[in-house]
């Protein structure tokens, strides 16, 4: 299983830095809701927001009161295809922006487990690496005004610095940009040696839903939401 995990968060960094150069916006005859919810599950969870990300989104949901949550699970493979984990990139991207276009006042989360962590946190980053060879068909970041919708990023066992250079030394670090950075809720067990340096509990990676730090992030993120403006400026 740790080797599964080791190839996949390797896939996500190899190909997931980026966003579209299109973004085609969604269509939704649906009243915006307060607060949509864009999660990508781990390595091998069945399609939706997986274990990890069912507990969050059970969280939250019991802490936003009367808020409307929609749930918006990243539609990617989660598999060990180094490739397509630049699917969960693109689709996360596509959602958010045409979020914030489409419905202005709505407060958006980006979520992620494991694999699904990289690729929130690329999501967020500041610019490309020097010498990084961009994937066909993708661009730079998102525009900066689309952090202003987002009013939390809530990560759980991020791969860190060390395990992507121990598994792929061409991988650049995960480092979520500074518009983002006040806003994130970046959860690792100690013991998790994807996302700790000092872990050496494989089966730690997965007692987020267990341990507490899903319901830490859910009222980091309940906070955010309640000090964003409602013209859409979550950047507070």
């Amino acid at each position: 299983m740790i080797r599964s995990r080791v190839l996949a968060a390797s896939a996500a960094v190899a190909a997931t830095l980026l966003s579209p150069v299109v973004m085609t916006p969604v269509a939704s005859a649906a009243p915006c809701p307060d607060v949509e919810l864009v999660f990508a599950r781990g390595t091998f969870e069945a399609p939706g927001v997986g274990g990890t990300g069912q507990a969050f989104v059970d969280s939250l949901q019991s802490k936003l009161g009367g808020k409307s949550l929609e749930v918006y699970p990243v539609n990617y493979p989660a598999s060990l295809d180094f490739q397509t984990a630049a699917d969960g990139v693109i689709d996360a991207s596509n959602k958010v922006q045409a979020t914030a276009a489409e419905c202005p006042d709505t407060k958006i989360v980006l979520g992620g487990f494991s694999q699904g962590a990289a690729v929130a946190g690329y999501l967020t980053a500041d610019s490309v690496p020097a010498g990084f060879q961009m994937p066909a068909g993708l661009t730079g970041p998102m525009p900066a005004s689309v952090a202003d919708h987002v009013a939390a990023v809530a990560l759980f066992g991020k791969p860190s610095t060390g395990f992507l250079q121990m598994i792929a030394n061409t991988a650049p670090p995960i480092t979520v940009g500074h518009l983002y950075a006040a806003k994130t809720a970046d959860m690792c067990i100690p013991e998790d040696p994807i996302c700790s340096p000092a872990g050496g509990d494989s089966n730690a990676h997965n007692l987020y839903p267990a341990n507490g730090l899903t319901d830490q992030a859910a009222d980091f993120v309940v906070q955010k939401i309640a000090a964003a403006k409602t013209t859409g400026d979550a950047s507070s």
